[in-house]
């Protein structure tokens, strides 16, 4: 096998994929189960393709920006310039199928969720589902009836356990998904190296494509022959985050090596699909794409590459109020994980960005007077506690009404500190 094949394969076996068995599906659609009994890297390729769809236009300072990060990875020089001087002379998809370092890129980010890198890579991820849209309704006529695709793929032992587990559930591609009309040119990907490694399970995907079942705006595909830097190979490209149901699975008859796995897409369309992505998208709130992604890291546990996330926000944001945000959830970030230095550390950061731009009394400045508070009080540094929870206090009483639960926890926090400090009366007082 020649070194250019070693290499497509390997970047070409590694697209980031997610399993999903039946009875997980259903059981998380209908509310009978949380959502960590999904795969993170299936809700994390939801958010993050309706965070792409929501980028602005493509600029300069885009380009320039993953330039500038493409130098710190150690990329040859002269594919970089390439790209920085010729990307608008050709489409997205010459550039994703250019054998260069793109395509790779993109593949990792979304294999490791390397927040940097997606964040680059999200005006260039955004073009190229516009492409794909674009070409998909000028070729529309070409896809009036249901057809089939191969793809050839190398999977290890423990994803082929997961694609067999999910008979009957879901398989999604998180990546934009290249496939052939040509058998021949998917089964090049499959063919037996002499140093194939036990571990590897030779796949030939088969793909049933009904254009009738889907939503083509949201699941494009096209035929790239005429736009592709690598012309020739029938090469139907699906966008990012393209879902099948895993029909059959069958060994090859004439090659024990060798497995077959009938797929059928499918999308929103489908009922129980669409309540499992609503159900996702209900539990994952956030004003933009990014809070949203990060919210749901958090939940699934990944804390540090929710820092990672927030961190390259705060780098990109543009306004105090974002700032402030951003601050405010390191600040409860850290508290979860008991790290209540950094905790106080980034709610006072929060909060001095919030004092520049509002009065002193502003309501809204009262829930990180009372997280500092709390954060304090978990540390046993009562008279700092009792500083912030009575600065909370003092803007509560001016800007609620009398009986207002807020006011009530403020009280008992308080009451809560002096009980600590063995000062009862004054407990009692605020307790009352």
């Amino acid at each position: 096998m020649q070194l250019t094949k070693v290499t497509q394969s390997c970047d070409h076996d590694a697209i980031p994929m997610s399993f999903i068995p039946k009875r997980e599906m259903s059981e998380v659609a209908s509310n009978r189960q949380n959502l960590d009994q999904l795969p993170p890297s299936y809700m994390y390729s939801i958010i993050f393709k309706d965070i792409v769809l929501e980028i602005d236009g493509e600029d300069a300072k885009s380009i320039n920006t993953l330039v500038i990060y493409c130098r710190q990875q150690n990329i040859p020089e002269i594919q970089i310039n390439l790209l920085q001087s010729n990307y608008h002379q050709k489409s997205p998809v010459w550039w994703y199928t250019k054998p260069m370092f793109l395509y790779s890129m993109l593949n990792r980010a979304l294999r490791l969720l390397d927040m940097e890198a997606m964040i680059k890579l999200g005006f260039f991820i955004r073009s190229l589902h516009l492409q794909l849209k674009q070409l998909h309704q000028e070729q529309s006529s070409n896809f009036q009836q249901a057809f089939t695709v191969y793809r050839g793929q190398r999977l290890s032992q423990q994803d082929f356990q997961n694609l067999c587990n999910s008979k009957g559930g879901l398989l999604s591609f998180n990546n934009f998904l290249s496939t052939s009309k040509e058998k021949e040119v998917a089964m090049y990907f499959v063919q037996d190296s002499p140093h194939e490694s036990t571990d590897i399970v030779s796949v030939i995907f088969i793909m049933t494509i009904d254009p009738s079942k889907i939503s083509t705006s949201n699941t494009p595909f096209a035929m790239i022959d005429e736009h592709s830097a690598v012309p020739g190979e029938k090469e139907i490209l699906f966008t990012m985050h393209t879902v099948f149901r895993v029909l059959e699975i069958k060994q090859m008859a004439e090659n024990s090596r060798l497995w077959e796995v009938q797929l059928t897409i499918t999308d929103d369309n489908d009922p129980q699909l669409s309540a499992l992505t609503n159900r996702i998208k209900e539990e994952v709130q956030g004003s933009t794409g990014w809070h949203r992604m990060g919210q749901l890291m958090f939940k699934v546990g990944h804390f540090d590459q929710t820092e990672e996330l927030y961190q390259e926000l705060l780098k990109n944001a543009s306004t105090d109020s974002d700032r402030a945000h951003i601050y405010h959830q390191l600040g409860y970030l850290k508290d979860q994980q008991g790290k209540y230095q950094k905790t106080v550390k980034f709610y006072e950061k929060s909060l001095e960005i919030k004092r520049k731009t509002l009065p002193e009394d502003d309501a809204s400045l009262t829930p990180t007077y009372s997280n500092i508070g709390v954060v304090y009080y978990n540390m046993g540094e009562y008279s700092k506690a009792l500083e912030f929870y009575e600065k909370s206090l003092k803007i509560r009483e001016i800007s609620l009404p009398a009986n207002h639960l807020d006011l009530a926890t403020s009280y008992n926090n308080i009451g809560l500190v002096y009980n600590n400090m063995g000062e009862y009366s004054k407990a009692l007082e605020y307790y009352e």
